[in-house]
């Protein structure tokens, strides 16, 4: 995974509440078993007409929406478990989902696979919503050491929660398999200090 310490970019706004996960990676991509591609059916049936080709009115397609950071409606990934939902976003580009509530299995999905979900207020949401429909190249700031998200335009924060160790494992870039591998040497000396 890639180290994420600091992130500034414009936002990709999707307004939209209880967006579960089979309407950010439909059930018939799931046959795949690795993560190739799903960035390209990310919202796939918002996003394409029957024949294939872009739906117009999807923010996706709207040329002037740009970023690495996805702002969502309230509860966003709700829905079954699959994993494959992280995978739709972070291969679309997406490092960042912000929302008012996440699922928490798809939060830590999201978490797994190097997408970071910033949980923010009701009204900060709001505020980022407002800010993006008046300038589509407003930017937020995600400060991971620090825990905060500020919408740059208006210079509001908050500070936001995230589990300690995930957040040590976004640092580093590591996943669960590099961050046990990275103790190897501290756990073959703990074993040696107990025989």
């Amino acid at each position: 995974m890639e180290k994420f310490i600091k992130l500034t970019s414009s936002v990709v706004p999707l307004p939209i509440e209880n967006v579960d996960t089979d309407q950010i990676i439909p059930a018939r991509f799931l046959k795949a078993t690795d993560k190739n591609g799903f960035g390209d059916n990310l919202f796939a049936d918002w996003r394409y007409n029957k024949d294939g080709s872009p739906k117009s009115d999807f923010v996706l397609n709207d040329p002037k929406y740009s970023g690495s950071i996805l702002v969502a409606g309230k509860n966003f990934g709700s829905g079954s478990s699959r994993e494959h939902a992280a995978w739709a976003i972070d291969g679309y580009g997406f490092k960042v989902v912000v929302s008012s509530f996440f699922a928490d299995i798809f939060q830590n999905n999201a978490l797994n696979n190097g997408v970071l979900p910033v949980v923010v207020s009701a009204e900060f949401l709001a505020d980022v919503f407002l800010t993006v429909n008046t300038d589509s190249k407003a930017t937020l700031t995600i400060d991971l050491l620090n825990q905060t998200v500020t919408n740059d335009a208006t210079g509001k924060s908050e500070t936001f929660a995230i589990n300690a160790y995930k957040k040590e494992c976004l640092v580093n870039g590591l996943d669960d398999i590099d961050y046990l591998l990275s103790k190897k040497t501290q756990t073959e000396e703990f074993e040696k200090a107990r025989v």
